[in-house]
C-alpha cells in the first residue's frame, strides 16, 4: 500500500525544523565530540599528554597567559596526572562546548561543572574529567577531556544519541536558565552575524537543507509561507556573501546554486581565521606591529611540505614592520599553525587561504582578510 505524502515523516519536515531553529527563542550551544582510541590500528590522534600541552598553550586566555586546566573540584587541575590515569584506558572522549552567548555568561567554568554534573547523573556514573576554557576565537569555548573508564573500572560507553543531542540539550537548558530565552533583538543580531561570517553557520546548514538535489538549487522567491521576510532577507544576504567567496551563484532572481564543497570550504576558512588570530596575538604580545601588507600569498601556494620543511624555510619570511629574533612563544604559535595546515593538506583550497612567504603585493591586505 502506498504511503501518503502528507504523513508526519514527510520530506519537508527536516527543512521546516532547520528554518524554525534559526529564529527560535531557545539558546544555542554547539558541542563537538570525538572518541579517541589510545591503542590498536585505529589509533590516529595525537597523544593525550601532547594534546593537553597544546590546550594549555599561550594566547588562548583573555590575558594571553598560558591556560590552566580545571576540573569538578577546582581551578588548578593536574593535567599530567589526568594523562597518567588514562594511560591504560582503551579510549577517552574529547568535547568542545561552545555556547553562542558565552561572552554574556558569568562563568564558563561553573557552567561546565554543572553540565558535567548533569551528564554524570544522566549516565549513572562518576565522571573523571579535566577542561580548559579558550578565548582565542570569536566564539569562546571549553575543551573537555573525559576518561573512557567508569567508576567501576569498566569501559565507559556513551550512547551516540546522548552525545549528539542529549548533552547539547542539557547545555542549552543551562544557558537558558542563566540568560533567559533569546529576545527578538538577540535573534536578529545573531542572524546578522551569521550573514557575514567566514565560517560554517546555521544559515548555511539551513540552505543546504533547502537545496534540491542533485544540482543544489535554492529557491528563495517570495511565496513560501515557511519563510518570513526577515529570514528571507538573512538567507539572501548569506547567499550574497557565499557568492563573494565563490561558493554560490545566482541563476535567476531569487534562485541560487550552492557549490558542492560549501561546508568543507567554510570549515577550512574558519580554521584560517583562527590561525591568523593566533599569529597576530603572538606578535602583539611581543610588541610587533601586525601589518597585513607584510604578507603575500603566491598564486601557487599550497601546504605541500611538512611542518619541519616549513620551519626551515621560515627564515625567508620578512616581518618588515619589526625585525627581531623570534621568541619561543612566537615559534610555538607558528609551528602550531603550520602543523594544523599540514594536517588539512589533502584537500586543496584556494591559495589565498594558506600563509606563505611575504613580499610586495597589492592584494596582500585582502588575502589576510
Amino acid at each position: 500500500m502506498r504511503r501518503s505524502a502528507n504523513t508526519s515523516g514527510g520530506r519537508g519536515r527536516g527543512r521546516a525544523w532547520r528554518l524554525a531553529a534559526l529564529t527560535t527563542s531557545a539558546r544555542r550551544v554547539v558541542i563537538k565530540a570525538r572518541v579517541v582510541r589510545q591503542f590498536g590500528t585505529r589509533f590516529r590522534a595525537a597523544g593525550l599528554a601532547r594534546h593537553l600541552r597544546y590546550l594549555q598553550r599561550e594566547g588562548v586566555t583573555k590575558s594571553g597567559d598560558p591556560a590552566r586546566m580545571f576540573d569538578a573540584v577546582g581551578d588548578e587541575a593536574d593535567g599530567a596526572g589526568f594523562a597518567k590515569r588514562c594511560e591504560d584506558d582503551r579510549h577517552h572522549f574529547r568535547f568542545i562546548v561552545s555556547p553562542e552567548d558565552a561572552c554574556e555568561m558569568a562563568d564558563l567554568r561553573a557552567f561546565t561543572r554543572e553540565l558535567m554534573d548533569q551528564a554524570a547523573e544522566d549516565l549513572g556514573v562518576r565522571l573523571d574529567w579535566v577542561a580548559v576554557d579558550h578565548w582565542n576565537t570569536d566564539n569562546p569555548h571549553v575543551h573537555v577531556l573525559l576518561r573512557g573508564v567508569s567508576d567501576d573500572g569498566a569501559d565507559l560507553v556513551i550512547d551516540k544519541a546522548y552525545i549528539s543531542r542529549g548533552l547539547r540539550e542539557r547545555a542549552e537548558r543551562l544557558v537558558e536558565l542563566e540568560l533567559g530565552p533569546r529576545r527578538a533583538e538577540e535573534v536578529e543580531r545573531a542572524l546578522l552575524r551569521e550573514v557575514s561570517a567566514e565560517r560554517l553557520t546555521p544559515l548555511d546548514k539551513a540552505l543546504r537543507g533547502m537545496a534540491s538535489e542533485p544540482d543544489a538549487v535554492v529557491d528563495l522567491r517570495p511565496g513560501d509561507p515557511a519563510i518570513g521576510e526577515d529570514l528571507r532577507s538573512a538567507l539572501v544576504g548569506r547567499l550574497s556573501k557565499l557568492a563573494d567567496l565563490g561558493l554560490a551563484a545566482c541563476r535567476t532572481p531569487g534562485v541560487w546554486t550552492l557549490a558542492p564543497d560549501l561546508e568543507p570550504t567554510l570549515r577550512d576558512l574558519a580554521v584560517r581565521g583562527d590561525l591568523i588570530k593566533t599569529l597576530h596575538q603572538a606578535m602583539a604580545r611581543e610588541g610587533r606591529e601586525v601589518s597585513p601588507s607584510a604578507w603575500f600569498f603566491p598564486p601557487n601556494a599550497r601546504p605541500t611540505r611538512s611542518p619541519a620543511a616549513w620551519w626551515s624555510a621560515a627564515s625567508t619570511m620578512n616581518f618588515r614592520a619589526a625585525p627581531m629574533p623570534w621568541s619561543t612563544a612566537w615559534t610555538d604559535a607558528f609551528i602550531t599553525c603550520v602543523s594544523r595546515l599540514w594536517k588539512r593538506r589533502a584537500t586543496p583550497r584556494p591559495a589565498r587561504w594558506w600563509p606563505c612567504a611575504p613580499g610586495p603585493s597589492p592584494q596582500a591586505g585582502r588575502a589576510m582578510g
